[in-house]
């Protein structure tokens, strides 16, 4: 074998399919991890799965030993928990490596971390790089979208391996440079946020859909399949149209493998499956950060609150008992109205939610000197990552065409398609209100489409005024220019300042 073109540290299943990845693309690629015991199961791993390509994949269990096995400019990435353990691994490699060579984060790490440990390894000439690897287990064995910030130089050094090994759609390898140190944690985190969104918007339209509109799970699961084949095609559109049409037959025990008999029953699985959802937290990143920058991403928050609500079950089932709700039932509706409306309604909300996080990723962008493509982010998004959809390919089109595009709002392909959709929009909306359905995300996502339609907000003087009121915090005014600040003496008690 010749020495080795790629490192990587950190074999977890993300880390062993990673590694799998690159060596079946013909790259010879050293692996090492913590505990010896996974070096030889990935080792026995490349022996099942790579074939020919076996040779490509050795397994080192003394860190010194696996970067001796590498070519310079050596290329170290490593895959494990974000926080602590990733400053150790730094610890361990900096003193090993030399100037020139590269460290890769591959985790979900906070950016602002990322920017300091690239800081800290400068000084010795270390090149570091985060880069976020958006497609799960899967995506890291068969090609992920993968999105690399840091030295311009790092990335040329490993841009022919990840190029190979990310996934491969029409318009080209699902990776590009991002910009500098911190910009591919940034970005994979709003693509993270989005995914909240994007999963909480197909969540509200099937609860619309069962609850309103009466639909089984057959129709469900048919009804999901086609609009996956219309606009709304997507990744997890398609993943939900599959749990839709999931019987109660297949479930297993973690522990021993095995199916376990006393939970398989009648019906469709989804129906069984406790109403409580989890987070990992990179959605919460998204809506901090959000909020430091003063960018609105409530699509994205309404998701979030629907996960913290949810997970609080207790509560819910006791505040249940004396909550009331509207008064008459659901109302009637035509089945077949409902069914377009919501999905007319989906599409409207899922492009305020990526109009959010686009202006996201610009507003920090600008402040770090990142020169982010946002078309290119929605490009590399378009296969391997969890939010792929044929829908990013109008995104593309939509920022390759003006990239200085103050929002998705107003390019005229998605504002023609709001146009068209907004009747089924708002029918939706106030059907859920009528009939108590929540639907945080969709609630939200107009509301940000009709606060931007406001060339004058009403609530925003006078939310303006209330502030000077009670704390002195000045105002303009409409028949002054912008920057002039006044303060008004409200009552006799206020002071002037």
């Amino acid at each position: 074998m010749a020495q080795a073109q790629f490192g990587l540290y950190g074999l977890g299943v993300m880390g062993q399919n990673f590694a799998l990845n690159v060596a079946e693309h013909g790259f010879p690629i050293s692996v090492c991890n913590r505990s010896p015991g996974r070096v030889d199961v990935c080792v026995q791993r490349a022996k099942d799965e790579l074939g020919d390509q076996v040779g490509n994949l050795k397994g080192y269990k003394d860190p010194k030993e696996f970067v001796a096995s590498l070519s310079k400019p050596r290329i170290v990435m490593f895959l494990v928990k974000a926080g602590a353990v990733v400053d150790s691994c730094i610890d361990q490699f900096a003193d090993l490596l030399e100037e020139g060579d590269i460290l890769v984060d591959g985790g979900n790490e906070w950016y602002e971390n990322s920017i300091r440990r690239a800081k800290r390894v400068e000084p010795k000439g270390i090149l570091y790089m985060a880069m976020g690897v958006s497609g799960g287990e899967e995506g890291a064995r068969k090609g992920p979208s993968i999105m690399p910030g840091g030295p311009r130089a790092g990335y040329d050094a490993m841009e022919h391996i990840i190029k190979k090994c990310a996934a491969q759609t029409a318009s080209g390898p699902c990776t590009t440079y991002i910009g500098g140190p911190g910009s591919g944690n940034y970005v994979k985190m709003v693509h993270n946020g989005i995914e909240y969104g994007d999963m909480q918007l197909i969540a509200e339209a099937y609860t619309i859909l069962k609850n309103i509109g009466g639909l089984t799970n057959e129709e469900l699961h048919q009804t999901f399949k086609k609009y996956n084949e219309g606009i709304l095609d997507s990744f997890l559109m398609e993943i939900t149209y599959v749990i839709l049409g999931k019987k109660d037959e297949e479930v297993y025990d973690l522990e021993t493998g095995k199916i376990i008999p006393e939970c398989k029953g009648e019906g469709y699985l989804v129906d069984k499956i406790l109403d409580r959802t989890g987070n990992k937290g990179t959605g919460k990143m998204t809506i901090k950060e959000g909020a430091d920058r003063g960018s609105p991403v409530g699509t994205m928050a309404g998701a979030l609150d629907a996960r913290f609500i949810s997970h609080d079950k207790a509560t819910r089932v006791e505040l249940s008992k004396s909550l009331p709700g509207p008064e008459g039932g659901l109302p009637a509706v035509d089945k077949a109205q409902l069914i377009a409306d919501v999905e007319a309604a989906m599409y409207c909300s899922k492009i305020c939610s990526y109009a959010q996080g686009m202006n996201l990723i610009r507003t920090a962008s600008d402040e770090f000197k990142w020169d982010v493509s946002l078309g290119e982010c929605a490009r590399i998004w378009t296969g391997g990552c969890i939010i792929r959809a044929g829908f990013l390919g109008k995104i593309k089109t939509a920022y390759d065409t003006n990239p200085q595009l103050a929002s998705l709002l107003v390019d005229p392909g998605f504002l023609s398609s709001i146009t068209e959709r907004q009747a089924s929009w708002r029918r939706i909306v106030s059907l859920c209100c009528v009939a108590g359905i929540p639907a945080p995300s969709m609630y939200a996502s107009l509301a940000y489409y009709d606060m931007y339609r406001q060339a004058t907000m009403d609530t925003a003087s006078l939310v303006q005024a209330q502030r000077d009121f009670f704390g002195s915090h000045t105002f303009e005014r409409k028949d002054t220019p912008l920057g002039k600040f006044f303060h008004c003496k409200w009552t006799d008690a206020h002071a002037i300042v």
